[in-house]
């Protein structure tokens, strides 16, 4: 989850970096640092506790000097934040390294270390790899066999960026379950965690493979992969420009990303359906024989995606007749598994790196699972590459923390696989039809809900001072209302809890009172009823409640409820469309709470690690 950034050049690279680690801070935010090769055999580096700009500020102080370095921005995993914590880390001002995973025997190693005498000043895992590789240095080896040597002592994921003071003519990358690409320029060469960090300088990449090893000068780049074999990996082009990632006119990224929702499923869905028609091709050239097939579909995922997950599995049943598990992927990886005959293997990931998801991925293979798939919003990710079918969101860069359009680029795509795979399974051709002119009309349905942007705002006010929240929803609504609670919790720190509003006497209506607000979520169908008797519950004991509902529903506001009207949903979008008003209700009471939207504590956008 931790961001890295580093490079050789005929330029100084501090500044690069700098840019680098800013665009990298979605990774992680504890603490960040940086060192570089002001001279042979003079390596200088600066660290700072908390954000990038910190260690800006106290870069323009203490200036790096230099064509040769290295660069991290942290999320926390062993050792707290802290400035003695950040990477780099540095063994005896010899050789420094930066590192994004866990190694899972560094107390081992750190023992072993310790005992033949090395001082450990981190609390980290990371510091063995560096004490590791001064040991091999010393020991008359070169940089790169250094570094391969030391990787073959690791258990667990790595991505590193390795230099050696002695050596200032190159620098070592080696990647492991953790992503790391090389920026290719011209008359200099880079690493980074993503292709967001380098946009600045160049657009040409390379994406390194599970095991391998990288030697990198300013005019060449040599891979060896797991074997110790030299290859070839491909350079690509990447279609994203630096200022992809600018904020425009909005406040925060994550309002941004909001509004750029009808743009972003527009954009997912273009060439994926005809006028009439969901095309099974969209998800691969053998797609449709493969869906033709299908007997069940399980999906796995982790947080947001896996709330988009559990509104598919309402799609799927209701309109394929195929039965549909959802599991999380931290979960799924440790129980014992029975697959069903014929089954079709689902992934979802934003970045398509999520650890636990990967790994789930790669353990489904070995239990025979008949295909895979992965719906996913960056090509070159771990989880595209590995998988049978894939479909791409257009998401674009998503950098808030909290998730926003990747969401609802990810229940587009999933309701056009259910429209897909009940067209090979005897899917009515005019609800087929149904289907395709609402995936079509989102974008604008979209829009029109974003225009209570304004009100959502003044209702917010009413949030800013409670400490918890109840969300409530029926259905495939009440994966939305889990979605909502998330989104508050995330970043306005506020508590709060979804359930199936039927659950209410089962438990959770011992938490109503006049400071526990309740939000719930009526789109008209066939639930609405049963919703209503549920909110009267709620309203009988002195709660108040919030209900976003649909424009044709008959609910009058009044004492102890709001109500708030959205244009009108049918059911089958319905989800997409109530999750935007929990979106901008999220956002605008963090903007009142004065937290950082962004940024939220303790979190980071990427989960790369378990």
């Amino acid at each position: 989850m931790c961001g890295i950034v580093g490079g050789i050049s005929q330029r100084e690279v501090a500044a690069i970096f700098l840019e680098g680690l800013r665009r990298l801070e979605y990774r992680g935010y504890d603490s960040a640092g940086m060192a570089v090769l002001a001279a042979p055999g003079e390596l200088r580096r600066v660290r700072a506790l908390g954000k990038v700009q910190r260690l800006a500020e106290d870069m323009t102080r203490d200036p790096l000097p230099g064509r040769l370095g290295i660069a991290h921005t942290r999320w926390a995993t062993h050792g707290e934040p802290s400035e003695r914590n950040a990477h780099p880390h540095v063994c005896r001002d010899r050789c420094a390294v930066v590192h994004n995973g866990i190694i899972e025997n560094h107390q081992a190693l750190r023992e072993e270390q310790a005992a033949a005498g090395h001082a450990f000043t981190s609390g980290t895992d990371t510091e063995v790899i560096v004490h590791a590789l001064y040991d091999r240095l010393e020991a008359g080896q070169g940089l790169l066999e250094a570094v391969r040597d030391t990787i073959r002592l690791l258990e667990g994921a790595y991505a590193l960026g390795v230099l050696d003071t002695r050596d200032p003519d190159r620098l070592v990358a080696a990647r492991y379950g953790s992503p790391l690409v090389i920026g290719v320029g011209f008359g200099e060469n880079f690493i980074a965690s993503d292709v967001f960090a380098l946009l600045a300088v160049t657009q040409r990449f390379i994406f390194l493979e599970d095991g391998d090893l990288a030697e990198i000068t300013r005019d060449s780049v040599r891979i060896w992969n797991a074997a110790g074999e030299p290859v070839e990996r491909p350079i690509k082009t990447s279609g994203l420009h630096a200022n992809t990632v600018d904020r425009g006119r909005y406040r925060h990224y994550m309002l941004k990303e909001i509004f750029e929702q009808p743009r972003a499923i527009g954009d997912t869905l273009q060439g994926k359906i005809s006028r009439t028609r969901a095309l099974p091709q969209a998800f691969g050239n053998q797609a449709e024989r493969i869906f033709a097939g299908l007997k069940a579909v399980t999906i796995v995922a982790c947080g947001t995606s896996f709330h988009a997950a559990l509104v598919a599995r309402y799609w799927i049943e209701s309109l394929t007749g195929l039965p549909c598990s959802v599991e999380v992927a931290s979960e799924y990886r440790y129980r014992k598994q029975v697959v069903p005959a014929d089954a079709l293997f689902v992934t979802i990931s934003q970045s398509g790196e999520t650890a636990d998801t990967l790994a789930a991925l790669r353990m489904a293979k070995q239990l025979g699972y008949a295909t895979t798939l992965a719906i996913c919003n960056v090509p070159e990710s771990s989880l595209v590459r590995e998988s049978d079918l894939v479909f791409l969101t257009q998401a674009g860069p998503e950098i808030g923390v909290a998730s926003t359009k990747a969401f609802t680029t990810q229940l587009a795509v999933l309701l056009l696989l259910t429209t897909a795979i009940g067209r090979c399974h005897g899917l009515d051709r005019e609800l087929e039809t149904q289907c395709v002119a609402l995936l079509r009309a989102l974008p604008g349905k979209i829009e029109a809900v974003l225009a209570l942007d304004g009100t959502i705002k003044t209702l917010s006010e009413r949030f800013a001072e409670k400490h918890h929240t109840l969300f409530l929803g029926r259905g495939d609504q009440y994966p939305i209302a889990l979605e909502g609670a998330l989104k508050l919790k995330e970043i306005s720190y506020i508590h709060a809890e979804a359930y199936p509003a039927g659950e209410l006497k089962h438990g959770p209506l011992a938490l109503i009172d006049e400071d526990m607000p309740v939000v719930a979520v009526a789109p008209n169908d066939k639930l609405l009823e049963k919703l209503k008797s549920n909110l009267e519950e709620v309203r009988a004991r002195g709660g108040e409640l919030f209900v976003f509902a649909d424009d044709r529903v008959t609910m009058t506001a009044g004492r102890g409820m709001t109500v708030i009207k959205l244009p009108q949903a049918e059911a089958l979008i319905a989800p997409l469309l109530f999750t935007i008003p929990l979106q901008l209700l999220a956002y605008h009471v963090a903007v009142l709470k004065g937290t950082d939207v962004d940024q939220p504590r303790n979190l980071a956008k990427s989960v790369t690690v378990e």
